[in-house]
């Protein structure tokens, strides 16, 4: 039995009406999805209060949208109390430390005194004992200080044109003493041309006495320092203590090789905030036995969104 061919006329149009149609259905499904897509990656990545907004379209896509949005308004929650905590963790350590400097200066004092007096040896002996620990106290509350202001986002940093030549010159003299104590002499290679840039002098003068106190903490008996024309600088030296996995934990806060001593496992944590701060970059590698730290400023001050 043949089919008319108008019937067959007629059921082909209707065929192609229908997958006419699922096409734009699924068009416009993909087009949801690939919003909805772009918008969570935007709510993800920047501080922005702005949720998922599907008009129209799918109900199932519609209904996807605000489950997401339920979820990121729990997320962006969860980051408020996370930062309202975190701040008042800091307020709290740089209160804290504020605090204990004062009866730490009256132990210093009265150890001094103690000194000056008859002992016995055994006293000395506890009396070392007692210097040694108030010391390591001392440093910790400094370093939590230092720490909990240059986490801080409440002040900026004071810009101005800095010499990176004569500031390095300025913090390897202030080490030298240290570094002959040890028995190390820094083999320095520093660029005649002038490299000037806008930073913060406090700032890159603490970046780099925290560089140098920890190769003075780990160095096995050698230290190169060198600056680059592009500003790049390099300090290494030999680490027979770590390897390349401890090397990638070096500026986590609180992290200490177990050979460091008094070691608060703050000073590169701190110098890499106040890098970031200014823009510049910090990293530490290692190879071959020996750890290298680089540090770089490009020219130019960052945006003030930045800082």
């Amino acid at each position: 039995m043949e089919i008319p061919l108008y019937l067959a006329a007629a059921g082909g149009s209707a065929l192609g009406a229908v997958i006419a149609v699922l096409l734009i259905k699924l068009y416009l499904i993909k087009k949801s999805v690939r919003e909805i897509r772009l918008s969570m990656e935007e709510s993800l990545t920047q501080e922005t209060n702005t949720l998922i907004g599907i008009y129209g379209g799918d109900r199932s896509i519609r209904l996807l949208a605000e489950d997401l949005n339920r979820q990121l308004r729990l997320l962006r929650e969860e980051r408020a109390r996370f930062r309202q905590g975190d701040q008042e963790l800091k307020r709290a350590i740089a209160n804290s430390s504020h605090d204990l400097r004062t009866p730490l200066t009256a132990v210093f004092g009265y150890l001094d005194l103690l000194e000056k007096e008859e002992k016995s040896r055994k006293a000395e002996e506890y009396l070392a004992v007692i210097r040694d620990r108030s010391e390591a106290m001392k440093q910790l509350t400094e370093d939590l200080f230092t720490y909990s202001l240059a986490a801080s986002s409440s002040r900026e940093p004071e810009y101005a044109e800095i010499n990176l030549k004569g500031a390095l010159e300025e913090s390897i003299a202030s080490f030298y003493p240290a570094f002959k104590g040890r028995g190390i002499e820094p083999a320095v290679s520093i660029t005649e041309k002038r490299v000037e840039r806008r930073l913060d002098a406090v700032a890159l003068e603490r970046i780099l006495e925290n560089i140098l106190s920890n190769a003075l903490k780990y160095s096995g008996g050698d230290l190169s320092i060198a600056l680059e024309p592009s500003g790049e600088m390099r300090f290494s030296n030999s680490a027979p203590d770590l390897d390349e996995v401890r090397t990638e934990r070096l500026f986590d806060r609180f992290y200490t090789v177990e050979t460091a001593g008094r070691s608060t496992g703050l000073g590169l944590s701190i110098a890499r905030i106040l890098t970031e701060k200014m823009g510049g970059n910090i990293k530490a590698s290692f190879k071959e036995g020996r750890l290298t730290i680089t540090l770089y400023f490009p020219e130019g001050r960052p945006a003030s969104g930045d800082v």
